[in-house]
């Protein structure tokens, strides 16, 4: 842990592990500002889990890359995550991942479910979405489970920028997943 001029304390992923280890909880720093979560509510998990059963189906029919539940994430020392889903295709997986099993940069698709709580939505709407820009992911979905909607951001111009907000009626496509269509209610049933 190291503190800046300005007496605010940075954490780095060497510090986490020194922490001591909780299965119900979720270690995730993004610019050296350390969140720390319980284990998310049934709805948050059922959600994440129909959208991943969703892109495994795609990614298992069209083996263009996988679709993984939890990942961890190390972009840098004071940035690693642990989003709810990810897709990356084949080739960036190949180059991205590190022999103890962590992506070390931007998938192409992160989704996120919302938990409850003004600390929550701050992280996954504006610190996630600031990070994602940043290191270069190409989609960014926002799920929130209680609404039943989902938020889809895409580049553009170097950032990620939303595009559109889905409702239960609607379809889910997107321009890195080839023929990929899912009616939005199967991410919340």
């Amino acid at each position: 842990m190291s503190q800046t001029a300005t007496g605010q304390v940075r954490w780095t992923i060497a510090d986490v592990d020194l922490l001591a280890a909780d299965e119900w909880k979720r270690y995730e720093i993004i610019d050296g500002e350390l969140f720390v979560t319980r284990a998310p509510h049934w709805g948050h998990q059922d959600t994440a889990g129909n959208i991943h059963a969703e892109l495994r189906t795609w990614s298992q029919s069209t083996k263009q890359g996988k679709a993984v539940p939890t990942p961890g994430i190390i972009f840098t020392e004071t940035d690693s995550v642990i989003p709810d889903v990810v897709w990356i295709s084949s080739d960036r997986l190949a180059v991205l991942l590190d022999e103890a099993g962590h992506l070390t940069g931007a998938p192409e698709l992160v989704v996120e479910v919302l938990s409850p709580g003004v600390i929550n939505e701050r992280r996954d709407r504006e610190a996630k979405l600031k990070l994602y820009s940043i290191q270069g992911v190409q989609e960014y979905w926002i799920a929130d489970w209680r609404l039943k909607q989902v938020e889809v951001y895409r580049r553009d111009n170097a950032q990620l920028t939303l595009v559109m907000t889905l409702l239960v009626g609607d379809e889910i496509t997107s321009p890195l997943l080839p023929n990929f269509c899912c009616a939005i209610a199967r991410f919340f049933v």
